[in-house]
């Protein structure tokens, strides 16, 4: 579980393809440091299980077929910047909202405008991503923890800080250029309670109220 508060700007050092998957590495220092093999570590907002740390600055992490099918690390080339954050502890401060780590799909960069001293930036979305989301809720952008500030169908817009552009991958992030998203975890569980509980109600055959309907149900 995370927050969606970026801790550092990792940098992809290479990627080694193998079949259908590969090996990422990073570069970084401030994660690095209390990192074990097995640890999860949100990678653009993609929950990845360390591998393999190296000497005092590199990680490593298998990234799967799965991964790579539902996400845009396979955009990614030595040298690009990452936006990396460790699992949350209980004992840490609750910046953001509830991030799993789990990309539910990816979206588009549509356009970006400046509005006094902060920035709008404008994503397309699926429709996976777009049912979990509100104006003024939360939504995970390449794992930052955002405001979604105008939302409509298939479009949604977020405002940024100069903080964040400047700590985080957005603050490079050009026209086109493809983003993990992932919807409030939240709304997801409203979705599938309510929906079990229509599911079960809608199956109940209709009874009509009698003598014996009652009796049964100890109102007689």
């Amino acid at each position: 579980m995370f927050t969606g508060i970026i801790e550092e700007l990792g940098k992809v050092v290479n990627l080694r393809k193998e079949k259908d998957s590969f090996i990422l590495a990073i570069k970084a220092f401030r994660v690095r440091g209390d990192l074990s093999i097995g640890d999860s570590l949100s990678v653009n907002g993609v929950c990845l299980t360390v591998t393999s740390l190296k000497g005092n600055e590199t990680v490593e992490a298998d990234v799967m077929p799965e991964t790579l099918r539902r996400t845009n690390l396979e955009d990614l080339r030595p040298g690009d910047k990452v936006n990396l954050e460790r699992a949350l502890m209980p004992s840490g401060r609750m910046g953001g909202h509830f991030v799993t780590g789990h990309i539910d799909g990816t979206g588009v960069l549509l356009q970006s405008r400046k509005e006094g001293n902060a920035v709008i930036m404008r994503f397309s979305c699926p429709q996976e991503v777009s049912r979990y989301l509100v104006t003024k809720g939360s939504v995970a952008v390449d794992g930052i923890s955002l405001t979604v500030s105008f939302q409509q169908e298939d479009v949604f817009e977020v405002s940024l800080v100069p903080h964040t552009l400047s700590e985080t991958t957005l603050g490079y992030k050009r026209t086109g250029g493809r983003v993990n998203l992932e919807g409030d975890l939240l709304g997801k569980y409203v979705e599938k309670y309510t929906g079990n509980a229509l599911e079960d109600r809608n199956s109940e055959p209709e009874r009509e109220i009698t003598s014996a309907w009652l009796q049964e149900k100890g109102f007689w």
